[in-house]
């Protein structure tokens, strides 16, 4: 088979490929809001009917919520080549504040900027644009040989913007079926533009909440001010003492299992193409302000941190309310990296705020929220280094290892149910806006981004 060939349909199909994304792209698969439960729905039908047109047998799987899609290809007769477990998800963020929108959200269009052309639109980079890069770059090898080059599994989830409460339960269900020699995801971003990616680790998450109770009442300032305890100020003093001078976390046992970067990966890093200053400016900054002694890259992708999310009491209505309030909340995250345990980490900080707390005080902890560890890729594998090399011939330029700042739970699910390693390739921008009004995806993006896997399925199977 002529890998040129299934390149040169990719490119012929574009128009069709286009097409496809953006009936996709119409479908407001909200899935954090119930009143987008049939959206959804409809979705996860359009999708299933697309893996059909190409000879899966794909199927809608219901669950206690959004439903999954499950397809499978058998790869060619009398070869011994790899079973690949291609996981996406076509759920979206809400797209409010509706009013920041300069087009409709799932009215998709295609708009010329500076930076070329974008498709614009909730879904078109987070995850739906990515998600349909692998599917197309299928359509064109079934074209043009008649098959696929190897076994693949499709696996799309419809919760991933809302917590995903039925995946692990579903994938506990379906482990026999799921499993496969390597997993491959593809909802991340490239650290630069043009800079083809291939994420190394990703950061873990911690999340807590606390309530720091004082008084039994709200109180009036002028009768209580001075003897009473206030709640926000004890959580402002709290709060102080989370980090040192040089910003480092000062819970005792934060950095246990965190470790420095090898020399190696630090160097692709610093030839990554990743442009601080364009990272500070275009957020406000003109400095970083996390831990001292390591680059703005470093403390992204592989520094732990300690990050206040939320904090509010007292009064919050128009003019003044002279009130010491009863109570002040709180809400905290934190990134985890390396071999940081998601538990003890939890116990360490309750114990530092606990440690801390003022004589009339008393602390109540959300135990209702999650966890989950840092996700650290095989990349010894060969099948990474052929993909890296297939990815550095599309885009003219050498592919990196890199990190990443976010959490992607579903690496660690894939790996802790059904003992894969996962491989994540994005080709999302930094400036696609997921998550915020105007969100879009660049034609490049997508039209290089099926190319791209048809190389990487080519070398992976070759």
């Amino acid at each position: 088979m002529s890998l040129d060939a299934v390149l040169a349909r990719i490119d012929s199909d574009m128009p069709q490929a286009m097409d496809r994304l953006m009936e996709l792209l119409r479908i407001p698969s909200i899935s954090t809001d119930p009143a987008y439960a049939k959206p959804c729905q409809e979705a996860a039908d359009w999708l299933v009917a697309d893996l059909q047109s190409l000879g899966a047998r794909a199927e809608k799987r219901l669950t206690s919520g959004h439903p999954m899609v499950v397809g499978h290809i058998d790869g060619p007769e009398g070869k011994d080549t790899p079973h690949l477990l291609f996981y996406g998800h076509y759920d979206v963020q809400p797209v409010d504040p509706l009013d920041l929108w300069h087009t409709d959200p799932f009215q998709p269009e295609l708009q010329d900027t500076p930076k070329g052309q974008v498709i614009r639109g909730r879904g078109s980079s987070d995850d739906k644009g990515q998600l349909m890069t692998f599917v197309e770059a299928c359509r064109a090898y079934k074209a043009v040989t008649g098959t696929l080059p190897c076994r693949i599994t499709f696996f799309f989830e419809g919760e991933e913007e809302s917590g995903s409460p039925s995946l692990v339960p579903f994938m506990e269900e379906n482990a026999a079926e799921l499993k496969a020699d390597l997993a491959l995801i593809c909802d991340t971003s490239m650290v630069a533009p043009g800079v083809p990616s291939i994420a190394s680790q990703l950061r873990g998450m911690v999340k807590e909440e606390f309530t720091i109770h004082g008084p039994r009442i709200d109180l009036h300032s002028g009768h209580y001010g001075g003897p009473a305890l206030n709640p926000l100020r004890e959580i402002s003093r709290l709060i102080a003492s989370f980090h040192d001078d040089t910003g480092r976390v000062a819970v005792e046992g934060f950095y246990e299992g965190v470790h420095e970067v090898p020399d190696d990966l630090l160097r692709q890093w610093e030839n990554s193409g990743f442009d601080e200053d364009e990272y500070l400016t275009s957020v406000g900054f003109t400095e970083p302000h996390g831990e001292d002694g390591y680059s703005t890259l470093v403390q992204q992708w592989a520094r732990p941190t300690l990050e206040v999310n939320g904090l509010w009491g007292g009064y919050q209505g128009v003019g003044t309310k002279t009130v010491i309030p009863a109570e002040a909340h709180c809400k905290v995250t934190c990134r985890l990296v390396g071999d940081m345990d998601p538990d003890a980490l939890r116990r360490k900080l309750r114990k530092h705020v606990e440690d801390r707390l003022t004589p009339d005080a008393r602390v109540e902890w959300n135990d209702d929220l999650d966890g989950s560890p840092a996700a650290v890729m095989n990349i010894a594998r060969p099948e990474f280094e052929a993909a890296r090399q297939a990815l550095s011939d599309e885009w003219n330029r050498e592919a990196v290892f890199v990190g990443m700042g976010g959490s992607i739970p579903i690496a660690g699910f894939f790996k802790e149910i059904l003992g894969l390693d996962s491989m994540l390739i994005g080709f999302a921008n930094e400036d696609d806006a997921i998550h915020s009004p105007n969100e879009k995806y660049n034609v490049e993006s997508f039209q290089k981004g099926v190319r791209s896997w048809a190389r990487v399925l080519d070398e992976l199977t070759g």
